[in-house]
This record gives C-alpha cells, sequence and structure tokens, in this order.
C-alpha cells in the first residue's frame, strides 16, 4: 500500500487507484540541469513509491533519441527543455495527446502549449533569453544589447550552445530570425561567430564558463545567468535592449512508452504546484507555468522584459525548425575557429 504525502495528494489522487497498482516504474528523459532532474525524480519516488529512471540530455539531444526510438520506445515521458522540439516531436507523431484535469490551473502560455499541439505538449515553465557577463572581466561599457555582443573586444570571449543539441541556442536562432529576418539573423550570426570561442553542447554551460571566468560572456536563459549570481559568481545578467524571446519549457508524454499508467502520474503530479516549486530548491529560477505555485523570488520578472512575440507553432513545426538547423549548419557550423 502506498503512502502519498499531503503536498502532492492532490494531483496524485487524479488518477484512478488501478493506475498506480500497475505502475512500479517509470523511465524519465529530462532536459532541465541535472540538480533538478535528481530533485523532481527523487520527490516523485518519495511519494509514489515509483521508481524513476531518469537520464538528462539537452533538449535537441533528446528530441534526436525519441526520433531515434520511434516505434520502439525505451521513454515515458520528456520532462522538460524548451518547447520548440516538444512541439515538432507532436508534429511528427512521437508523443500522444493527454488532457490533464490540471489544464485549468496552469497561466494562459502554458495552455496555448497545449493547444498548439494538439494537447501533445504542455507548458510547466517559461524563461526569457538574454546574456550574462562576468564583471570582473568586463569593467566598463557593459553591455546591453544584442549588438554589443559584436564589439571586437569580445573577440573569442563569448560562449553559447550549438542548436543542434541545445534548446537554448535554437530558441536564441529563432529569436534572431523573428526579431531581424532570417538573411538579417544569419549575417549577424557570422559576424558574432568572430567572437565565439566555443560552441556548448549544453545551453547552461557557457553561463559556468563566463562565472568561473573561462569566458566574459555566456548567452543563456536568464534565469540560468541569475542562478549563478545567486551562488556568489560575478555574474550580472542582461535583458538585450533590441527584445529577446523566450521558452516555454514543455513536458511530453512518449507515444507508446512502456509505462503508461506511470507516465500519466507523473504528468499530472508535475503540473501541480507543490511539484512546480521543488525547482527553486535545486536553483531553477524559471517562472511555473501552475499559476497557484510560488515564482521564485529570484526569477527575471517576464513583465519587466522587451519580449517578442514568439511563434511557437511556426519555429516548432518541423519544417521550420529542420530548415535553420540545416542553414546554422551551412553557415555558420563550417567556419573556422
Amino acid at each position: 500500500m502506498r503512502r502519498f504525502t499531503l503536498i502532492g495528494a492532490t494531483a496524485l489522487s487524479l488518477q484512478p487507484a488501478s493506475a498506480f497498482a500497475q505502475a512500479n516504474e517509470l523511465v524519465l528523459y529530462c532536459s532541465v540541469g541535472e540538480e533538478w532532474c535528481r530533485a523532481q525524480s527523487e520527490a516523485f519516488t518519495r511519494e509514489t513509491g515509483i521508481n524513476v529512471l531518469m537520464t538528462r540530455k539537452s533538449s535537441g539531444e533528446t528530441f534526436a533519441q525519441i526520433k531515434a526510438e520511434e516505434g520502439q520506445p525505451r521513454g515515458d515521458v520528456w520532462w522538460g527543455g524548451t518547447g520548440d522540439p516538444h512541439l515538432q516531436a507532436a508534429q511528427e507523431g512521437l508523443t500522444e495527446e493527454y488532457r490533464s484535469p490540471l489544464l485549468a490551473d496552469l497561466q494562459p502560455w502554458a495552455v496555448a502549449q497545449a493547444e498548439t499541439s494538439g494537447y501533445k505538449t504542455v507548458g510547466i515553465y517559461a524563461g526569457a533569453l538574454g546574456y550574462g557577463y562576468n564583471s570582473t572581466m568586463v569593467t566598463e561599457n557593459p553591455p546591453a544589447c544584442w549588438s554589443d555582443l559584436l564589439d571586437a573586444r569580445f573577440v573569442d570571449d563569448i560562449q553559447v550552445a550549438n542548436p543542434n543539441s541545445s534548446g537554448t541556442s535554437y530558441t536564441m536562432l529563432a529569436t534572431m530570425v523573428q526579431l531581424m529576418g532570417e538573411d538579417e539573423a544569419f549575417a549577424y550570426l557570422a559576424q558574432l561567430h568572430a567572437n565565439i570561442s566555443q560552441y556548448t553542447q549544453s545551453g547552461a554551460a557557457p553561463i559556468r564558463a563566463a562565472a568561473t571566468g573561462e569566458t566574459a560572456v555566456g548567452i543563456v536563459f536568464m534565469h540560468d545567468a541569475v542562478a549563478e549570481a545567486v551562488g556568489g559568481a560575478p555574474i550580472v545578467t542582461v535583458a538585450p535592449c533590441e527584445g529577446t524571446g523566450y521558452e516555454v519549457g514543455s513536458m511530453s508524454l512518449i507515444l507508446g512508452g512502456p509505462n503508461p499508467d506511470a507516465a500519466k502520474i507523473w504528468y499530472d503530479w508535475a503540473l501541480s504546484p507543490a511539484a512546480q516549486e521543488i525547482g527553486a530548491t535545486a536553483k531553477s529560477f524559471q517562472v511555473p507555468s501552475n499559476s497557484n505555485a510560488a515564482t521564485p523570488p529570484e526569477a527575471p520578472k517576464l513583465i519587466d522584459i522587451k519580449l517578442i512575440d514568439y511563434d511557437f507553432a511556426r519555429f516548432g513545426s518541423s519544417e521550420v525548425r529542420s530548415a535553420l538547423l540545416a542553414r546554422w549548419d551551412a553557415e555558420i557550423g563550417i567556419l573556422p575557429k
């Protein structure tokens, strides 16, 4: 007989008792930070008794794995990571429709993500794109705009992830296209390339490098820069003056996964206020999607940031996302360093 804490009782009671009788294991593909992945998995196991087999990979890597496993899926739930590849997975029939009873409690942007995908994914948090710089390395004329990152003083002193592996970096690519137009965006990225020392695999890695002084600037989601500053690093977080895009971090059920009952139990639990508040305990400062969940005070205030009207349906489509990544490979990825 499983016992559930009062914290999770409401969300867990949404599933019929028969589901718990059949649910013993969950295979979780996790695309947030390692610490948050572990904390979330451990909390779920404590509350349900369901063992979680968790693998942590970036959004692009997870999409590629789910695509490779099509027809013989090994995973049950894809939790976290930017919404664009979740939408592509939905479009390509890799994930399945599910409408949680907790949808009514979610922020409009989280529900919009579900509606756009035909309810094959849902928003679990939001975060704005920006960058952070090391204030001990950048002591004069601090950058405030995207254009400032083209300055020659930053030659080989900026890091950003590769958009093929990183949802963060794909969000940057899509943001630039929406801000500037496609040809102008690729011209900007080609200029920026001279200042890039490394295209990392993980979206958060650039700000960790800035925190240790390995690089001056890391282009990341702003909450990742905030996390480094909260941890004591000399990082200043920047919301670029021209405007910026944002992510709707998402969750999807993998079509045909081996443990469907456990997957739906996780899905409902992960949308509950208590489950969404675990992120802050793991030093993740995104804005949660459940309107009843407490937003971490350290989280960047989206209302104060000049956000573009990010077209999730277009940039999460298989055609557009694949075409942009192919163009990045052909025009930016091949440039010498």
